[in-house]
């Protein structure tokens, strides 16, 4: 435990910042989990509708700093890949 105010202080705020952003990444990825089920229902508008509100939460979370831009452009990569591949392959 720390003895130091100012040392203390800082635990406090890191650990109020892990919980955010903890928060945060799990909403990630539960917007996925959404883009990828409208992927297999097939269904387009759906689709390009999850898509890009799982677009926008990645680039919350990155202005927010929980997570790394190129980390969101991967995953946002990724799922544009599938949500392409799922509206061509139908």
């Amino acid at each position: 435990m720390a003895n130091i105010k100012s040392q203390i202080k800082r635990n406090r705020q890191n650990e109020k910042r892990r919980t955010r952003n903890r928060s945060t990444r799990t909403a990630l990825k539960t917007h996925s989990k959404r883009v990828d089920a409208a992927v297999e229902s097939g269904d387009r508008d759906v689709t390009t509708e999850e898509l890009r509100k799982a677009s926008r939460a990645l680039d919350k979370a990155v202005s927010s700093g929980a997570i790394h831009k190129n980390t969101a452009a991967r995953r946002k990569s990724r799922l544009a890949r599938s949500a392409a591949s799922a509206s061509s392959g139908s």
